[in-house]
């Protein structure tokens, strides 16, 4: 087993998370303060549900999180979250009213990856798709100031989509963080304070 499999996923295991992902939002959280206290959080393909747990951490009793994945978890999640198994991207009625009841969001967050084919050009636009899907979503439910994060295959198409974010947000930045595996061709694309969307 390797080195990094060794220390971030046994890490996991010792604090009761699902997933060593959540160390890299944490690290992201740390880099570019996401949340607060008392904040509405939106957690797109949520399953196992690292990301939703340290999120409900952060935002408090006072918080509400909403996390949305197509496959099912079996994670105890606090009182502040709730889990629904949806395509997120559907018109899914208990979904559409899960967040209408919560928007606008202080932030949404993508972890979303396709299924992987091997075939890196594939691959790639197959993670800016969701990407793009993400943003539109993001877009329609984030509040003025509000903060977007998104997991994206590095290739040729990523700054054409970060420089897509610039006009609707105040700062764009592509960040990797040291728990990504050194192997891996993610990033993060995180978009701070919503601007709106042009009149």
């Amino acid at each position: 087993m390797k080195k990094y499999r060794d220390h971030y996923f046994l890490k996991a295991k010792q604090e009761n998370y699902p997933a060593r992902s959540v160390y890299k939002l944490q690290e992201i959280d740390k880099r570019f303060t996401l949340f607060k206290s008392g904040q509405k959080v939106l957690d797109l393909g949520a399953a196992p549900g690292s990301w939703t747990l340290w999120a409900a951490e952060r935002v408090g009793p006072s918080g509400r999180l909403l996390g949305v994945d197509i496959q099912e978890t079996r994670t105890g999640f606090p009182g502040n979250v709730r889990f629904l198994c949806r395509d997120v991207f559907s018109e899914d009625p208990e979904l559409m009213a899960a967040m209408d009841g919560l928007a606008p969001f202080d932030v949404v967050m993508s972890d979303m990856a396709p299924s992987t084919t091997g075939i890196k050009f594939t691959d790639q636009a197959r993670s800016l798709e969701l990407c793009e899907r993400a943003r539109d979503l993001a877009v329609r439910r984030l509040r003025p100031g509000g903060h977007f994060v998104a997991k994206i295959f590095e290739g040729p198409d990523v700054k054409a989509y970060t420089d897509g974010l610039r006009p609707l947000f105040e700062s764009v930045k592509a960040f990797k963080p040291k728990s990504s595996r050194s192997e891996s061709k993610e990033t993060f694309v995180v978009a701070l304070g919503f601007r709106g969307l042009p009149e």
